[in-house]
Formats: structure tokens, C-alpha cells, sequence
């Protein structure tokens, strides 16, 4: 176990957490072509390229609340909805591998960017109408399950296509 405070500790857990499902999403989509990343394996659901889009679009907007954070007192945090995000509609046409290869540039910024934070910096507010104790840790803690929950769907649209890799 690393040294430090349990917090401290804690928030580094988050940061390596986030760098390690950046390599699970790497290596679940590894070996795929453009048509079968686009692909709905899953019938109504999203296929895994429409996945991507969403967690690096949620990753820019997750980045934008914690800079903002970091930078202003108290800031107002607007809920996101993905459902009415034309900057989404724009990444669909993103050719897969560069989606890949910008979202894992982008987490290897933003995992550098949590590694430098102070104990204080964690705790830095922001207002969110449907959260009434919003901070820095609380936001990353977020991005961490929202995204299992997207890694575990690309598990399941990788399965009808053979074997998960390892």
C-alpha cells in the first residue's frame, strides 16, 4: 500500500482506477475493425463505438466540472444529457481508432492532471442540482462506476463476436 493519509491513498486508488479501465476499454476493443466496433451486437442497444463516444464525451464534460472546480469558487455544475449532445452526433463520424487513441490521450491527461492534486484540491466544491455535496472527489468517484457500468456493456457487445481477450 502506498504511503500517505487514507485520503490520500483513496484518491490515488480513483486515479489508477481510471488508467486501468482506459487500458480494459483498450484492450476490449483491440484487434476490431471500424465495422464491427459499429456494430449493434446487442439488438436496440448501443454498439461499441457508440460507447466510446459517450465515455470520451463524458470524460471531456467529467474534466470540464473538475477544472472548473479547481479554478472557481462554488462553481453551478449543468447536468449532462446525452441524449441532446450534438458534440456526440460529431464523434460518431470519428473514425474508431482515432476515437480510441484521443480518449486514452485525453485519460492519460486528466490521470496526471488528479495525480497532482492536493488533499484540498479533492475537496473543492462545485453546486449540482441533483447532488447536495458535490467536490472534485465525488465527481471522479462518479466517473469511475458510470464508466464499469459502459465497460461491462462493451464486454457484453464483444461477446457474440468471440472470445473477450484477456
Amino acid at each position: 500500500m502506498a504511503s500517505g493519509t487514507p485520503k490520500q491513498d483513496s484518491h490515488s486508488r480513483l486515479a489508477f482506477r481510471l488508467a486501468d479501465q482506459a487500458h480494459d476499454i483498450e484492450r476490449l476493443t483491440a484487434g476490431l475493425d471500424e465495422e464491427l466496433l459499429d456494430e449493434r451486437s446487442v439488438p436496440g442497444k448501443w454498439s461499441m463505438k457508440e460507447i466510446l463516444c459517450h465515455l470520451w464525451r463524458a470524460q471531456e464534460v467529467f474534466e470540464g466540472r473538475i477544472e472548473a472546480m479547481l479554478t472557481q469558487d462554488n462553481p453551478a455544475v449543468v447536468p449532462y444529457n446525452p441524449d441532446h449532445d450534438p458534440e456526440f452526433m460529431v464523434m460518431l463520424q470519428t473514425p474508431a481508432a482515432e476515437l480510441i487513441e484521443g480518449f486514452l490521450g485525453e485519460r492519460e491527461q486528466l490521470v496526471t492532471l488528479l495525480g497532482s492534486l492536493s488533499a484540498a484540491d479533492w475537496r473543492r466544491t462545485g453546486r449540482h442540482p441533483e447532488y447536495p455535496h458535490y467536490d472534485v472527489n465525488f465527481q471522479v468517484q462518479y466517473m469511475v462506476y458510470h464508466e464499469g457500468h459502459h465497460i461491462y456493456q462493451i464486454v457484453q457487445r464483444r461477446a457474440p463476436m468471440g472470445k473477450v481477450p484477456h
